[in-house]
This record gives structure tokens, C-alpha cells and sequence, in this order.
């Protein structure tokens, strides 16, 4: 029973999205699809970074320090010799591969403003791996640093997109950014403006089989899922009755995540402009030298996989770095495991733990949960954005009732336009009435939370990152004396799942040239930590399938004893 004066979440955000209010929400379409959209705000992102210039710190790296201003000035200089020196027009594909330099954002912003399409190149890849990406997205310009540079050398007559170096040891090899800009200093930024739905962002995302696929996604699908985000907050804060902080600094968030991730360029990055946060970037994630500048720069949010903030729980308990200016430490990529839920309210204190449940297609919104709720409902998913529309599914496409388990469907202002270029993906991907098929296995309970349960979808979750299990199967079966194999997922402390590999040889081979010869064709992060060979050929059903679950059943228990 409801006690007197108490709001629902419900009646919350139909509340705060009512007519005439800042989150007013109206029916609208986007590609052609009915949902709702915000009636105010940003509806482009060039539109967001011009409503939010100021004065207030930005970017910090290291001794680096850029202004809201100083920032937006920089990405205007950087648009304008775009497209005077490379011819860059609306619609071109401009790659971005590199650490979470301050570059990064800068080369985005002027990308993303001026109508071009913003490819965020994984930078873990090998040199492969980025010249299917270029070629794939049919990237015009590339910017990137000097460890993705060396790997470009191996593949760079084979490459179309022309390269600007950032922070490089080789000057001369390639153009220098920060030389091209001397003949730059306009810091107007130039047209064209984008329009809504103008595809604004390719970010690649691993499937079950293949190569990655670039998740193409529009300006509006973009600023809706920030403003999707915002209101959650607003009725979390309504329903708990809580009034916003007075804060004696300004917010700060720690980047700790890779920005080519929808988290890191989403939930981080981008967010950060309407609420004026600092964004503080790390080189590579160091627990210590994360508490010393959550010290140094009050931070006040924190969003990582599982892996990250567990090791922030660690370096909570024996630091004597001040760690209280930390309110919240979301959670994405990957679930956590409930104890660390109840870690993260143990050892901050002040941080509330929150995580949600969404997709590279979905631009990183679906469900949410935080707080006391979070830590009432550890093991869920939170409940979906209003933003969006969830469902579960059984094989038939008929919708099932609160806990019965089938595929995790969603439909929304959010979701992506489709992979670029892939019709055949796109066609298996959404329904003939624009459901997208997420290949999660979930339940929702009587009370709206999601639960997800298990993957239709052949992947590993590695610390967040998506591994599909075809693409390793590939690279092994490359090798000549190995017949049969079969990738799998190995349950990890840290971070979630590491990648498991069983395979028939005849012959017996050296793990560590195995690992070598797989370097050649896969990126470090997806090459098996775990690799059990046998002699005979693998189990199989009677039509010929491979007993993956059975394989990696053995495997795990062999793992664990």
C-alpha cells in the first residue's frame, strides 16, 4: 500500500514529461518509426555543444586543461581545415583511433558538427582488424596516435583514408595536427549544420560471427538517449524525495573507460556537457592513480565495467586518498555480481552504486537503476527508459507475461538506424513492426524490472567488451593442424568472462606459438586466456552441431577445480 504523499516512478515521469514542462515528451517518429521524442532540448549535437559553451573546465589530462569554450573554439579550428585542406563534406566518415586524448573529443566535436560521420575505431585492434574498420565505413580521414600509427605501417598500402598524426614521435611521417592548425585560427564553426536524423556516429560492435559491424545512429538518437538519462535522474530525485546537491566545485566524472565505447562517448563524454561537468581522462586505468585524482579533482561520478569498479571497491579499503566528493559509481558493459553492489554502498561514503542494461544500438540507454533500489534489487537490470519500449519474446515472436524468460526486445527513440552497410544483418535484426531483436535472454517481473539471464547471441563479455565467438573460432581454424574448435565463454572474478577455447589437433601443439599465430589475426584482448586441446574430434549433436555447452561445461569445471 502506497503511503500518503508518495510518488511512484511511474507518476514521476509522467509528471516531468508532461506538456509544457523541459522533459515535455510528444509522439513523434524517427527513421520512420513511431516513438517519442523530447519536445525541448538539443536536437543535433552540434546544437548541444553551442548551448553549452562556457567558461567552466571541460577536458582535463594529465597537466592539460581546456574550457567548455577553449574546446568548442579548437573543434571549430580543427572542422574548418577539414574541410579546406581534406575536403570533408557532410556524410563523410571521419575515423578516430587513439588513447582518450583530449584530440579525441576534439576531432569528434568538429566531426559530428559540421555534418561529417564520427568512425570510433576500436584502438585495441590489430592492423587488420583497423583496415576493415577503414575500409569498411569508407573512411575518408583518420586521426590517430603513434601506437595505432606503428600498426598502420603494416597495412598502409592498403588504406584509402588519409591520416593526420596526434601527440606522434614520428613527426613528418604524417601531418601533424597541431602544425595543420596553424594555418587555422578561425574558430567559427563552419557549415553545414547537420539535420536530426543525419547519421552522426559509426561505433563497431562485435557480433556472434564475423567481422564487427558499424552501429549507425543519428543525431537525434543521440541527444534523446542524454535527455532519456537526464529524466531518470529527475524522477529517481522526485520519488526519493531528494533535492539536488549544492556543490561547493564543479561535478566532475573520471574517464576511465575507452571513448570508443557508447559508454565512454555517451554516458561520460557526451552527458557531460548539459549538467557542465569536468571530464578527467586517464591515460590506461590505474586504481591508485584513479583514487589520487578522485582526490585532487573531487570527482563526483564514476561510470565503468564491473572489472573497474571492483577494483576501485579494493582501492577504497586501503587508500587514505579523500574519496568522498564520489556521489555515484554506475556501472555498464557487463553485469556485477551482487556483492559488489553491496561493496560499493559499503565502501564510499557517499557513492550510491547504479548500473543499467543497454546496447551500442540502443546508444547505451535501456534500463537503469541506482541507489537504494539498486541495492534492493541487486541482480536486475533496472526498468527501461520512457524513452524506449521493452518486451520478452518467445520463439514464435509472441509476447510472454512478468517472469516467464524469452528474448529481450526493444523499440525506441534511441535505437540505432542499422548496420552500415549490412542489409541482409538489418533485415534478421528488427521486426517487420520495429522491434529489435537483442539476443539477450531476460525476464521482466511484475514490478517492471529486467533480468537478464543468459545470450542467444554468441559472445564472450570480456571487462565489457563485446568478443564474438565465431570471429576467434575463425582465427583458429586459420591454423593448419587445427580441425575442430570451439570458443566459449569462462566465468572471471575481475572481469566477468575471459575467453575459453577448446580445439581438435591430431598433432600437439605449443600454447605459446598458438597465442602467437592468433596475435597475427585477433586483437590481444580476444585471444583465449583458456586453451584445451584434444585428439579426437569434437562432440557433436546428430545433425552435426558442436555440444558447445557441453564442451564448455568441461572446460569451465577443468577451469575452476
Amino acid at each position: 500500500m502506497k503511503v500518503a504523499n508518495e510518488i511512484s516512478r511511474d507518476e514521476a515521469l509522467t509528471k516531468l514529461s508532461a506538456k509544457g514542462e523541459p522533459y515535455e515528451l510528444i509522439d513523434g517518429k524517427v527513421f520512420g518509426r513511431p516513438c517519442r521524442v523530447f519536445q525541448n532540448g538539443p536536437k543535433t549535437l552540434r546544437e548541444l555543444f553551442e548551448q553549452n559553451i562556457s567558461d567552466e573546465t571541460f577536458i582535463v589530462f594529465e597537466d592539460e586543461r581546456l574550457s567548455y569554450r577553449e574546446s568548442y573554439e579548437l573543434a571549430a579550428r580543427v572542422a574548418n581545415m577539414m574541410i579546406s585542406e581534406y575536403g570533408v563534406e557532410a556524410g563523410d566518415r571521419v575515423a578516430i583511433s587513439m588513447r582518450n586524448f583530449p584530440e579525441w573529443i576534439i576531432a569528434f566535436c568538429a566531426t559530428t558538427a559540421i555534418g561529417g560521420i564520427a568512425v570510433a575505431m576500436n584502438s585495441l585492434w590489430n592492423p587488420e582488424e583497423m583496415a576493415y574498420g577503414l575500409k569498411d565505413s569508407g573512411a575518408k580521414l583518420l586521426f590517430t596516435d603513434q601506437e595505432r600509427i606503428d600498426r598502420i605501417k603494416q597495412i598502409k598500402d592498403g588504406i584509402k583514408a588519409q591520416v593526420i598524426s596526434v601527440r606522434a614521435d614520428n613527426q613528418g611521417e604524417y601531418p601533424d595536427l597541431n602544425k595543420l592548425l596553424d594555418n587555422y585560427q578561425n574558430s567559427e564553426m563552419p557549415l553545414p549544420e547537420p539535420a536530426p536524423e543525419d547519421i552522426a556516429t559509426l561505433l563497431y560492435t562485435s557480433g556472434s560471427t564475423g567481422h564487427p559491424k558499424g552501429v549507425a545512429s543519428c543525431h537525434l538518437n543521440i541527444t534523446t538517449a542524454l535527455l532519456g538519462w537526464e529524466l531518470d535522474g529527475q524522477a529517481g530525485m522526485m520519488v526519493n524525495k531528494i533535492e539536488p546537491p549544492v556543490l561547493e566545485h564543479q561535478p566532475a566524472t573520471l574517464l576511465a573507460v575507452p571513448l570508443f565505447h557508447a559508454t565512454g562517448s555517451h554516458a561520460v563524454f557526451l552527458q557531460s556537457f548539459r549538467n557542465q561537468r569536468k571530464i578527467v581522462s586517464m591515460y590506461k586505468w590505474d586504481p591508485s592513480l584513479a583514487a589520487e585524482l578522485i582526490d585532487q579533482e573531487k570527482i563526483t561520478s564514476f561510470i565503468a565495467p564491473a572489472a573497474m569498479t571492483g577494483d576501485l571497491v579494493q582501492e577504497a579499503r586501503k587508500t587514505d586518498r579523500d574519496l568522498s566528493t564520489l556521489a555515484s559509481v554506475g556501472g555498464g558493459g557487463a553485469p556485477r555480481a551482487p556483492e559488489q553492489v553491496k561493496n560499493i554502498h559499503d565502501s564510499f561514503e557517499k557513492a550510491m552504486p547504479g548500473t543499467g542494461w543497454g546496447m551500442t544500438e540502443t546508444n547505451a540507454i535501456g534500463t537503469g537503476i541506482g541507489g537504494q533500489d539498486y541495492l534492493d534489487h541487486p541482480s536486475s537490470s533496472g526498468r527501461c527508459s520512457i524513452v524506449n519500449e521493452i518486451r520478452i519474446v518467445n520463439e514464435d515472436g509472441d509476447q510472454l507475461p512478468p517472469k516467464e524468460r524469452g528474448e529481450l526486445q526493444i523499440r525506441g527513440s534511441t535505437v540505432f538506424k542499422g548496420y552500415w552497410d549490412k542489409p541482409e544483418a538489418n533485415a534478421e535484426v528488427f521486426t517487420s513492426d520495429g522491434w529489435m531483436k537483442t539476443g539477450d535472454v531476460a525476464y521482466i517481473d511484475e514490478e517492471g524490472y529486467l533480468y537478464i539471464v543468459d545470450r542467444i547471441k554468441d559472445l564472450v563479455i570480456r571487462g565489457g567488451e563485446n568478443i564474438g565467438c565465431g570471429e576467434v573460432e575463425a582465427a583458429l581454424l586459420e591454423h593448419p593442424e587445427i580441425l575442430e574448435a570451439s570458443v566459449y565463454a569462462v566465468p572471471d572474478e575481475r572481469l566477468g568472462e575471459e575467453v575459453g577455447a577448446t580445439f581438435y589437433s591430431q598433432d600437439s601443439l605449443d600454447e605459446s606459438e598458438l597465442q602467437q599465430f592468433l596475435s597475427q589475426r585477433l586483437a590481444k584482448f580476444k585471444i583465449p586466456r583458456y586453451l584445451h586441446s584434444q585428439r579426437v574430434p569434437l562432440p557433436r549433436t546428430a545433425s552435426g552441431k558442436i555440444l558447445k555447452r557441453e564442451i564448455r561445461e568441461q572446460a569451465v569445471n577443468q577451469v575452476l577445480s
